[in-house]
């Protein structure tokens, strides 16, 4: 993908909460598209190869969620990440981050991230079919600016982090 195109179309499942559901897990399942989360709207939209990981968790969630404010200052309605997992180890991962800003998508079948051109092979990882790292920034469903990590390849033995970083896009934001 690249800059003024539009996102891929597809359709997200996610878990939602339903307190009309009952018991000890009141959620059901919902179809987002991705006119849900991206038309009409400016967004941040990061990803990474997975939940829980180093660089996710240390650097990247935590620094969107505290530039939140700051990035929203210059023209963003919403912040998104989204990686190839699934709805329940994102809400994990997220209630795991003390999350409040920032939303997450799950791309458990990954295929917005193929369909993006970012997905890569980390088999030597143990982690199968996962994104590459990218950030981006949509305007209606379509890319403004795409911030790539270099070296996209399969099963890289580095990960790369600095293209995709939220001081990276306010760099950019504060320049227009």
């Amino acid at each position: 993908m690249k800059e003024g195109v539009s996102v891929p179309d597809v359709t997200f499942k996610v878990r939602v909460r339903d307190e009309s559901v009952g018991g000890d897990n009141p959620f059901k399942w919902q179809d987002y598209t991705s006119k849900d989360y991206f038309s009409n709207k400016r967004v941040v939209v990061f990803s990474l190869p997975g939940a829980f990981t180093p660089t996710c968790s240390t650097f990247q969630v935590p620094g969107f969620e505290q530039n939140y404010e700051k990035i929203k200052q210059m023209g963003v309605d919403e912040i998104y990440v989204i990686s190839v997992n699934d709805t329940f180890v994102m809400r994990k991962w997220m209630l795991d981050q003390n999350v409040c800003k920032v939303k997450f998508i799950p791309d458990g079948n990954g295929t917005f991230t193929r369909q993006m051109g970012m997905l890569v092979d980390k088999s030597d990882l143990g982690f199968g079919k996962r994104s590459w790292r990218y950030a981006m920034i949509v305007n209606n469903g379509e890319i403004e600016k795409m911030f790539v990590e270099p070296g996209k390849r399969d099963n890289a033995e580095d990960d790369p982090y600095g293209e995709s970083s939220p001081e990276n896009l306010l760099k950019y934001l504060e320049s227009k």
